[in-house]
């Protein structure tokens, strides 16, 4: 329940589900996990997004694992708290308190844990039940100007007698009936009771704050090759969201400089080497929830300095080949796809068949 809740935060069930299938065969207990280097569990999460929540996953199984005689003594090894063959379970909290008190897990979170795992009766307040309820209550404010309203109403309505089955209906109601655009409302049991439908606009609801403006970037992009053929890669600091990931380097282009001298600059700065900036791979454009991203990248050749990791943990020499055994971020993909296209049409017309 914990990998699964977790990676269903942002992500629907049908994209979650190859994900979550691949990770239980590779990871079968919380052991494994707690077992597991942070690169492989980064790699399973690949694809996912939001790569922070992976790494407080692998904290979580490790304090849930070690419980308080690892809080005291830190350094304590991990073998010493890993029980061999020990799944865990009688470690899992049996409060609302104890799960929110683990890294990356808020209260909604938390009680989809405990209702689905215990039966426990603890409300919940996801996406889905958010949008039903606001429809509900026909509410005038978005959901998150209106909070602790939506908890209470949470609460109020939550079956104690059977809060598993009330709380997986409710998301399942959110989720196939009470849809976001075009909803059910024929299907629905609620619609006697449901202001929004009886305004005649029940997708009017729930309200939305006025869109903010989101800032557009452009990052010049440097895949830089060596005279052997091999590809420099460094590692982001473990912060952020894409914290602990691997990437080609580059930075935020400056305005009026041209992109090829962004990418100079910006390696020069970050690993502290010189290079020759060739023709354009691939242009990429790239959306977060916070920002819009064009990522323009150019083949680049090593001329001189030593790489240094001064704004990353590590970096790398790697051949093309073995890029598939780090975990890169989404938008890195089409990068790498690109490069590895272009070094077989090189190789081709190097070597053509007779």
């Amino acid at each position: 329940m914990l990998i699964a809740e977790v990676m269903l935060q942002q992500t629907q069930l049908q994209v979650v589900l190859p994900y979550w299938q691949r990770w239980l065969a590779a990871l079968p207990s919380l052991a494994a996990l707690a077992a597991a280097e942070e690169h492989d569990v980064l790699m399973l999460w690949q694809g996912l997004g939001y790569y922070s929540r992976a790494r407080r996953l692998h904290q979580a199984s490790r304090l849930l694992l070690a419980g308080p005689s690892a809080s005291e003594s830190p350094n304590q090894s991990l073998d010493a708290v890993v029980a061999p063959g020990s799944d865990g379970a009688e470690r899992w909290p049996r409060s609302l308190e104890g799960w929110q008190a683990l890294p990356g897990l808020g209260r909604s979170t938390a009680a989809s844990i405990l209702s689905s795992a215990f039966d426990a009766p603890a409300a919940i307040l996801d996406g889905n039940v958010k949008r039903v309820l606001a429809r509900l209550i026909a509410s005038p404010r978005p959901p998150a100007r209106e909070l602790a309203r939506f908890w209470q109403l949470s609460e109020l309505l939550l079956d104690p007698q059977r809060p598993r089955a009330f709380n997986q209906a409710l998301m399942d109601l959110g989720a196939s009936v009470c849809t976001p655009r075009s909803p059910r409302c024929g299907a629905c049991p609620w619609r006697g009771h449901c202001p929004a439908y009886a305004a005649g606009d029940p997708a009017r609801f729930p309200v939305k704050d006025a869109p903010r403006t989101v800032p557009y970037q452009v990052i010049g992009v440097g895949v830089v090759l060596d005279g052997d053929g091999r590809v420099l890669i460094d590692q982001r600091l473990n912060e952020g969201l894409l914290g602990g990931l691997w990437e080609f380097p580059g930075g935020k282009q400056e305005q009026g400089e041209a992109i090829a001298a962004t990418i100079s600059r910006e390696l020069d700065e970050e690993l502290a080497i010189e290079v020759a900036v060739g023709e354009e791979l691939i242009v990429i454009e790239h959306a977060y929830s916070h920002k819009r991203l064009r990522f323009v990248v150019h083949l680049c050749t090593w001329l001189a300095g030593e790489p240094q990791p001064l704004a990353s943990q590590q970096v790398r020499w790697v051949r093309p080949a073995e890029l598939a055994d780090y975990p890169f971020p989404a938008a890195n993909a089409s990068i790498i796809a690109a490069l590895l296209e272009r070094l077989d049409a090189s190789a081709l017309a190097a070597d053509p068949e007779p």
